[in-house]
């Protein structure tokens, strides 16, 4: 019977994906690729369609949204629909998913590595701290939200991290930078006055998780808008109350300040 199996790609390159969904795309009729909620480094694609033996099928967010084109396919055939990261951690691929039960196409999930565990693993951080995550999206003419931040604080205030998104905009051939998103979150600080993004706020900073020059940095706010990442993606955590074990990592694998060691 004809199926729809979502499979998780990892992080950085056509090498994250898993075994099991590597033998599975190779057994699909067809198979699909949504690039806009993250990205794999260049010249990825071609490579996995050559390890699969197959065409992937690169659809932009309103293919993804729609669905129609995975969903018809599904309906008569084997296919694979492709997520960088893990295959579930945006809602339209729930969403996706629901339809496909509602027509009676069964479903199948093989995860991948992701970034809500990749880079707090790279920082030394613990998941179960993790609070509320946030996406700060790329600042656009009257266009200035502050729920993210808001977000942010309350996550802080209850001593928990924050993982921080950056928004994507692959059409548009934008990718937000960790020096963007912390400008526009010490904005919004000087706009509101809470004492939270202010510039000796501790931050780290993780760039293109799961590749081989994969970078951790944590310091300062005021000296992290200085630092130059390089490529994207970057994503950035806030830290709340660190463990003593926590802070060490920071130090010593991100090279944070050594004080933050009798600070917390």
């Amino acid at each position: 019977m004809a199926k729809l199996i979502f499979i998780g790609l990892g992080l950085g390159n056509e090498k994250g994906i898993t075994l099991n969904g590597l033998e599975t795309a190779r057994s699909c009729d067809s198979a699909f690729m949504e690039s806009y909620t993250s990205i794999l480094e260049e010249g990825s694609v071609p490579k996995l369609e050559e390890m699969f033996g197959k065409k992937i099928h690169i659809l932009d967010r309103e293919g993804v949204e729609t669905g129609m084109e995975v969903l018809e396919h599904a309906a008569r055939e084997d296919v694979c629909f492709l997520v960088p990261g893990d295959a579930m951690s945006a809602t339209t691929h729930v969403d996706m998913r629901l339809r496909a039960h509602a027509l009676g196409i069964p479903t199948e999930i093989i995860g991948g590595v992701s970034a809500f565990t990749a880079i707090p693993a790279m920082l030394g951080l613990q998941n179960y701290k993790f609070g509320r995550t946030i996406t700060v999206p790329i600042p656009e003419p009257n266009f200035n939200p502050t729920s993210f931040y808001e977000r942010a604080h309350d996550n802080f205030k209850m001593g928990m991290h924050t993982l921080c998104l950056l928004d994507i905009q692959k059409d548009r051939g934008r990718f937000m930078t960790a020096n963007q998103a912390l400008e526009v979150l010490a904005i919004i600080e000087e706009d509101l006055q809470q004492d939270f993004m202010t510039p000796d706020r501790l931050v780290c900073v993780v760039a293109r998780a799961g590749s081989e020059d994969c970078l951790a940095k944590a310091g300062y706010l005021k000296d992290m808008l200085k630092q130059d990442f390089g490529p994207p993606l970057h994503s950035i955590v806030i830290p709340g109350d660190l463990h003593f074990l926590e802070a060490k990592a920071l130090v010593e694998l991100a090279g944070a300040p050594a004080k933050i060691l009798t600070e917390e």
